[in-house]
């Protein structure tokens, strides 16, 4: 699914035009863009929480020459699944 798939579905489920979905959506990943920025998570219960994550300086391997180079430490953006969330994806009968 696309940006726009997105809108289409939100403009949908809500009964809004797509004009308002397309706001609705781009609000919201512009929000979750700022709070990781400040270094903040945001948590969704039973949906799932987006945080930012701290990946250490390591040595890397450069695939053409082989030479052994340095990658810089660098914050990433992760997301963790909720438990609602990884039950529906799962089944709801499932028990692993």
């Amino acid at each position: 699914m696309n940006k726009n798939e997105l809108i289409e579905a939100v403009a949908a489920k809500t009964g809004s035009s797509k004009a308002q979905a397309a706001r609705t959506v781009t609000a919201l990943t512009e929000t979750i863009t700022e709070v990781l920025q400040k270094g903040d998570s945001i948590s969704l219960p039973g949906f799932g929480t987006f945080e930012v994550r701290e990946r250490g300086e390591r040595t890397g391997r450069n695939p053409r020459t082989g030479e052994q180079l340095k990658i810089r430490a660098s914050k990433v953006p992760a997301f963790k699944p909720g438990a609602t969330l990884k039950t529906l994806l799962n089944g709801k009968d499932r028990k692993d």
